[in-house]
């Protein structure tokens, strides 16, 4: 196995892509946190006191997806085109499913902005409720489906 991300002295680089061609990308990322239902409930009547937290979730995972060069080392910083993330309740397991939706014309993909954006959604939320639940739990957070570049358009398999 070859890791690209090394130099010839085994040490880290960042890949280049300059003869890469560019198309269109797009990744789609989901991630799940836990909560006592309780918690879900105050969310969905907009009682956290520290105010409206998907809405914060929704800026904040934006704003995560467009930063993921500056927090990831070896991403390359790429022009997003589109990002978006939406919140499905799960009342079942109380809890929040965050899916995120990134898309760039460019060298490289999205994935990383991607899961990115699920990741920092989930931690706004865990921040915005943790005086009320401390122990909610961010789990799951994945790739659901990838398009664009070299491997095309690929769909996680149901395990």
């Amino acid at each position: 196995m070859e890791f690209t991300h090394l130099n010839e002295a085994g040490r880290a680089r960042m890949v280049d892509v300059t003869l890469k061609p560019d198309t269109d990308r797009m990744a789609i990322a989901e991630g799940t946190i836990r909560m006592k239902a309780e918690t879900l409930q105050a969310i969905q009547e907009g009682v956290i006191k520290k105010g409206d937290v998907l809405a914060v979730a929704q800026v904040a995972g934006i704003m995560g997806a467009k930063q993921t060069a500056g927090i990831i080392p070896m991403c390359h910083p790429l022009g997003l085109t589109s990002v978006d993330i939406s919140f499905t309740f799960d009342e079942k397991n109380p809890g929040i499913i965050v899916k995120s939706w990134a898309k760039t014309s460019g060298k490289t993909g999205v994935e990383m902005e991607a899961i990115t954006a699920v990741s920092i959604a989930l931690l706004t939320i865990y921040d915005m409720c943790k005086a009320v639940d401390r122990w909610m739990e961010m789990t799951d957070i994945k790739l659901l489906e990838k398009s664009g570049g070299k491997s095309g358009h690929v769909i996680r398999s149901k395990i």
